[in-house]
Parts: structure tokens; sequence; C-alpha cells
């Protein structure tokens, strides 16, 4: 895969079966991640009809489509954000996301490679009628520029994971400082 593309539903914090069939995964608004109808692979290409997650005009060979189940009757001019605006707990969500795709499929984190629907007519020249999702994210007034909003996101995705010491937590800590440990062990033993 070449590509992560980012959107919003349009629709209410749960994913429909539309919503479903036409995105790889789709996160609520409470963070949850649902995986959609199609696989990752389905979109590889050659793309068969109705046998792949359609979510980016002219688009969708090579890309993996993620979605908010967001931003129900939204209103571009003036700004609204509608009755399900996206949430905090989606962005963090979207971020370890699409920090485990990148990794798995080696997709370098740029504008070119990680970029919302509407900075695919800007950036990679291919028309997609007006698409403004995703423009707006939380404490943002008004949305911003489909560029900017991009690299707001970017950065949120490249920001170090940060694990909290309490009683919940400390059973991750301990699993990552164990793994550390038997990382340096074994590159030690390859020293010797």
């Amino acid at each position: 895969m070449q590509r992560i593309i980012i959107h919003w539903t349009g629709g209410p914090h749960q994913p429909t079966g539309l919503d479903l069939h036409h995105y790889h995964y789709v996160i609520d608004g409470a963070g949850k991640v649902h995986p959609g109808q199609f696989p990752v692979a389905a979109n590889q290409g050659p793309l068969v009809r109705g046998a792949y997650a359609a979510h980016t005009l002219n688009c969708n060979s090579g890309s993996i489509g993620v979605a908010l189940a967001a931003m129900a009757g939204a209103v571009e001019q003036p700004f609204c954000p509608g009755s399900a605006p996206v949430t905090e707990a989606q962005l963090r969500a979207l971020a370890g996301l699409c920090r485990e795709l990148c990794t798995r499929y080696a997709i370098p984190l740029t504008p070119r490679t990680v970029l919302t629907h509407a900075e695919v007519q800007p950036t990679l020249g291919i028309a997609q009628r007006g698409k403004w999702d995703v423009t707006w994210l939380p404490g943002m007034v008004v949305p911003g520029t489909a560029i900017a909003t991009g690299h707001r996101l970017r950065a949120l995705i490249a920001a170090p994971v940060v694990v909290q010491n309490n009683r919940a937590g400390s059973g991750v800590i301990a699993s990552i400082l164990a793994m550390i440990a038997r990382l340096f062990s074994r590159q030690n033993r390859s020293f010797i």
C-alpha cells in the first residue's frame, strides 16, 4: 500500500453499514476502531468492481481509507460541526491506527502519503468534487485549510506515545520495559 487517506463520514458517531462498506477502518465517537467490510489488500490492485473500499474518487488503488464516524449535519459555511463533531477520543485512536498502518505497510509519514480527503486535490492533483473532510478538528473555531489541517493531523500521528504510570497503565509500562530488556539482551548476545 502506498498511502492512507483520512476522512469523516458525515454521519453519526456510530459507523453505518455504508460506512463500513466504503472504508477499511471507521473510528466511532468513543475512539473504538471498527474494521470495514473489505480488507486493505482488496485495494492493492487491480481493483475488482464492488470488491474494494471505494473511499476516494480515482485514488482507491494503493490507498487505505480510514474514517472518523462524525460530522452529521455539518455545514462548511457558515461553519457548524453538526450533531456529531469529531471527538478527542477519535483523534487519539486515529493517530494510533495511522502509526500502526504506516509501520505495517512501510508508508512514510508525508503530505503525499498520509493525507486527508480534502488534501487529495491540492496535493495529488486528483479532482474530488469539493470535499472538505477533514478540515476541522476539536478546538478549532472554523475549518482550516486542507493543507494546514493535514499538517496538524500528521504532527499528531508523529507525536510520541505517552503511557501514564497509574494502576491501569502500570502493566503496560512493565510490558514495554520487559520488551526493551529482551531486545537489548538479544542485541548484546550478537556482539559476543
